[in-house]
């Protein structure tokens, strides 16, 4: 208690407001959300908002947002408390959608999707996790952007989508106030980009060393694609192998997948040479026979369906090109496996 002595202006002085954190983002959940994506867009913000892992939100804030504040049941089913209703989308830097599995109905209620139309009238970037491109997209928001779509999810993006040609050969895209990423492990490396934008690279750095991550990836870095026994260690190779294996069954040729990756046919031609060995038409041949093994294997379909499936002409076709690689038929292949 103060002694009587004492006058008011001894008192001690109020402690200023803190300043407002530099990176401030609403978070809104698609029912069945995928929760690794939430997760780990996250876990980056919060390493980097606070001193070590105490997880006080200085220098970055977040908050969860609905339509009306209540739980949120993600893919998994554990359920996510969104804190807040929407209110002015202005009070946030960034609005990130998180979607939800592909073919669940009615990902957002209607006002949440009104909601992301006056953020973007008002300038407010709009960022898409894992399937959020697609909430995004169907809300009107994606004409005109590039637009980042997991290789897993690009014919499901496609059959909504027609006029939309996605990206699924980087883990995320950056186009002026849409950002987009692929899901899982890429959403960290947008919040690390969104992190070394406006706090700085040593807190992205730190958030991810904590994370158990080595580097930061940039936008470019491909995707992991379906497992090859091609082990490309060069960029560009590793790009042009994820276009090959999204087309298996209409390949596309060398000029058409160089016109897709914007090099010179001469250029990829060079750097498969100098990385594989072998020609983009030889390593292309390479990963569909590896289909042809993969399908053989499960016994389901027939040598005519397994050529069409995975580029060749026909029939004849597939059993000229196993038979030369593996010295034997398909059928024979798969009469000789075990079990």
């Amino acid at each position: 208690m103060r002694h009587p002595t004492q006058t008011a202006a001894s008192a001690p002085a109020p402690a200023s407001p803190a300043p407002p954190a530099r990176l401030r983002v609403g978070i809104l959940l698609a029912r069945r959300f995928t929760l690794a994506a939430m997760a780990n867009f996250v876990d980056v913000l919060r390493l980097a908002a606070d001193e070590g892992d105490r997880s006080r939100p200085i220098l970055c804030a977040w908050r969860v947002v609905a339509p009306r504040p209540g739980p949120v049941e993600a893919s998994c089913g554990l359920f996510v408390d969104a804190e807040e209703a929407l209110g002015d989308p202005e009070r946030f830097d960034y609005i990130a959608v998180v979607g939800g599995l592909i073919g669940e109905r009615q990902w957002l209620a209607p006002e949440a999707e009104d909601w992301l139309r006056r953020a973007a009238a008002a300038g407010v970037p709009l960022i898409g996790l894992c399937t959020g491109p697609f909430i995004l997209a169907r809300a009107g928001l994606m004409q005109g952007y590039r637009c980042c779509v997991s290789w897993f999810h690009r014919n499901d993006f496609l059959e909504e989508f027609e006029a939309m040609q996605p990206v699924s050969d980087q883990i995320f895209v950056v186009d002026r106030d849409r950002l987009t990423c692929s899901g899982g492990a890429s959403t960290a490396h947008l919040a690390a980009f969104l992190v070394d934008r406006h706090v700085g690279r040593a807190a992205a750095r730190k958030s991810l060393s904590i994370m158990i991550v080595d580097e930061a990836m940039a936008a470019e870095r491909p995707q992991p694609g379906l497992p090859s026994d091609l082990g490309a260690s060069d960029p560009l190779v590793k790009r042009a192998l994820l276009w090959m294996q999204q087309f298996p069954e209409t390949p596309l040729t060398v000029g058409q997948l160089a016109g897709q990756l914007g090099v010179s046919r001469r250029k990829l031609e060079r750097h498969f040479a100098d990385d594989l060995g072998l020609t983009p038409a030889k390593a292309g041949q390479r990963m569909r026979l590896a289909q042809v093994r993969a399908l053989l294997t499960r016994g389901e379909r027939s040598v005519t369906e397994i050529a069409a499936e995975t580029g060749f002409s026909d029939a004849s076709h597939l059993i000229r090109v196993f038979r030369t690689a593996e010295g034997i038929t398909p059928e024979a292949w798969r009469r000789a496996l075990p079990g």
